[in-house]
């Protein structure tokens, strides 16, 4: 599967094969340091993928390492595979996306807290809840912030001084990078914020409830408007088991004299969970992330709760329901993967095709691409992306028509859309369902000769020769 969207925009850059995408204000830089081991010096997708597959899976191994010694084995072995089989992670782990890590990174937070909240002693927990919190604010420093909230007051009315300047030294190791870019790049930190807020159309009380419902069918985004009917209810019928079980978790929890291990991991879950479910009006699968990890050891822990009595022995009624049970909701979770991954192998090779055929057409690096979709099919082409309007505004009209006296530059216009002003006079190609218009070239031989010598498929120049498009 060909990278998409947003995994074009952080794989960009730190690749030398392609210009930086445009960052938008609420992006940090953990995923694309992440990948940087490959991407820096590999175009190859797969490799990326097997790289981002293993390293994923490390990833979880190692984050429910650190809840031994507070849940059985089983019981953590159990979580992990409810969360390693939902398709959401099997979908997004290999891919070059932050929640993925925000949820690894919340696993060893709050299993490393609640070790060393049980043992002051060890100092292992300790570096570990720093390293934690330091994932997640490396990947997405706002959702660090919201799974740590419970944390932090908890430290805090416990006057467990370590473990809340550990918290506090984490998420600033993580952030730092995100905040000192706020004030070089946005004048301030809550500038930054205020612009974050603003491209995701403004953070308030909302409602996304149902529309994380719909995405639960295999819609990575469901965004203005998202419409439609929620998948069939075997779909979701998971989603509203996992509260139920949750609670059933908690009270097995509080039966058994051990109910912080469960209640900190289902307040962490909530307050991760609150914004992308009643701060915003759009939703995408993957944001629940952190907190489908949180809740999967819980729920496990009920789960065995329900085929074991507590002397040992098996309830065969029970046991023969719960499996039943998991064997559909794999099922299901198959189905819905392998629909949503060839959905999403479709779109990214007609991008993949539009590249192509703008390299027929001379449109080849370096070149701007600017209109519908011009980032992800700029990152395929090879060229810089500029859009004059919209969330990922970082080029004027006039500098558009600049770069086109020196290199290639297109206009893409979407289905049923009208192409801009300044591109009217150009050369209109139809691709697919897309209109692609081409700037005459008027620039000389040495400013970038003609459309054909800006270079060849596959190669891109520096960052920015393109024209002045802002990163």
């Amino acid at each position: 599967m060909g990278l998409g969207w947003d995994e074009t925009v952080y794989v960009s850059q730190v690749t030398a094969h392609t210009p930086a995408a445009f960052f938008s204000a609420p992006r940090s830089r953990g995923v694309s340091l992440l990948v940087a081991p490959v991407a820096s010096w590999s175009s190859s997708t797969e490799l990326l993928r097997i790289y981002l597959a293993l390293l994923s899976g490390l990833g979880l191994y190692l984050a429910l390492r650190c809840w031994r010694g507070l849940f059985p084995v089983r019981v953590l072995a159990t979580g992990g595979a409810l969360f390693a089989s939902l398709w959401i992670t099997l979908f997004y782990g290999p891919q070059a996306m932050p929640n993925y890590w925000v949820a690894v990174g919340a696993l060893v937070t709050v299993g490393c807290f609640l070790r060393a909240r049980e043992r002051p002693s060890g100092r292992a927990a300790l570096w570990g809840v720093v390293a934690g919190a330091a994932l997640m604010a490396w990947m997405r420093p706002t959702d660090a912030v919201w799974v740590t909230v419970p944390l932090l007051v908890l430290a805090l009315l416990r006057r467990h001084w370590t473990l809340l300047l550990a918290l506090a030294g984490g998420l600033a190791a993580g952030g730092a990078e995100w905040v000192v870019e706020a004030y070089v790049w946005y004048g301030g930190l809550l500038e930054r914020m205020a612009e974050a807020s603003r491209v995701q159309g403004g953070l308030g009380w909302g409602f996304a409830v149902d529309d994380q419902l719909r995405s639960l069918g295999g819609r990575a985004l469901c965004r203005w408007p998202c419409t439609g009917s929620p998948p069939h209810p075997v779909v979701t019928a998971w989603w509203f088991l996992l509260p139920v079980l949750a609670a059933l978790g908690l009270a097995v929890a509080v039966r058994a004299r051990r109910t912080a291990r469960t209640l900190v991991p289902l307040a962490c879950a909530t307050t991760v969970a609150l914004p992308y479910l009643f701060m915003i009006d759009y939703a995408a699968p993957r944001f629940l992330q952190p907190a489908y990890a949180l809740l999967a050891v819980p729920v496990a822990d009920a789960l065995w709760h329900l085929v074991k009595r507590p002397g040992g022995r098996w309830r065969p009624l029970a046991t023969t329901l719960v499996a039943l049970g998991l064997a559909g909701h794999l099922a299901v979770q198959l189905t819905v993967l392998v629909f949503t991954v060839d959905r999403n192998t479709d779109s990214r090779r007609d991008w993949a095709r539009v590249a192509g055929t703008l390299h027929g057409l001379g449109v080849r690096p370096p070149c701007l691409l600017t209109g519908h979709e011009a980032i992800p099919i700029a990152y395929y082409t090879g060229c810089s992306a500029g859009n004059t309007s919209g969330n990922n505004e970082n080029i004027t009209v006039p500098e558009v028509v600049d770069t086109a006296r020196r290199i290639p530059v297109a206009a893409i216009t979407g289905p049923g859309g009208t192409p801009p002003g300044y591109a009217r006079t150009w050369t209109p190609h139809r691709i697919t369902d897309l209109e692609i218009r081409i700037a005459p070239r008027t620039g000389t031989a040495g400013s970038a000769g003609t459309a054909g010598s800006a270079g060849t498929a596959g190669t891109a120049g520096p960052v920015g020769t393109a024209g002045p498009v802002r990163n």
